[in-house]
């Protein structure tokens, strides 16, 4: 059987982080999801340093990435991550609520894999959510480490 890895959740809305956690139990999505507020603690999670200092140092299987984050913005992640020989392969979503063409245009460049833009509707939210834990969760395959 296959292992099941972590799940990176980077949001700072605590709504946001509450209805992506309930899609993704609403779909038995059984990997271990880690949340994080901002994009310095989402550095410090990746690089094991900070609070996170004594962790695995195991990937997430995917990055679900805000861009409006406080202290250090989605893209400025991205960028930092895809610059990193040791983090460069984690597959990185960026999952807003921004449907401006800048940051649409700016994620591709910076590298990431997909652009999700959440859904208002909240059972619309829930099936967007369910693709992307049940396809970057289960189905994707990453590098070994």
């Amino acid at each position: 059987m296959k292992e099941l890895k972590t799940i990176l959740l980077v949001e700072d809305d605590p709504r946001d982080v509450e209805l992506t956690l309930e899609a993704l139990n609403e779909y038995r999505i059984a990997n271990r999801i880690i949340v994080v507020n901002d994009g310095v603690a989402a550095m410090e999670f990746l690089r094991c340093q900070g609070a996170y200092a004594g962790r695995n140092p195991e990937k997430p299987a995917v990055m679900l990435l805000d861009i409006k984050l406080p202290r250090m913005d989605g893209l400025e992640v991205l960028k930092a991550v895809r610059s990193d020989p040791d983090l460069k392969t984690i597959p990185v979503v960026m999952l807003t609520s921004s449907r401006e063409a800048p940051d649409l245009k700016r994620s591709y460049e910076l590298g990431t894999n997909a652009y999700v833009v959440k859904p208002v509707n909240f059972k619309e939210f829930i099936e967007a959510i369910k693709h992307l834990g049940i396809f970057w969760a289960l189905i994707n395959e990453v590098p070994p480490q």
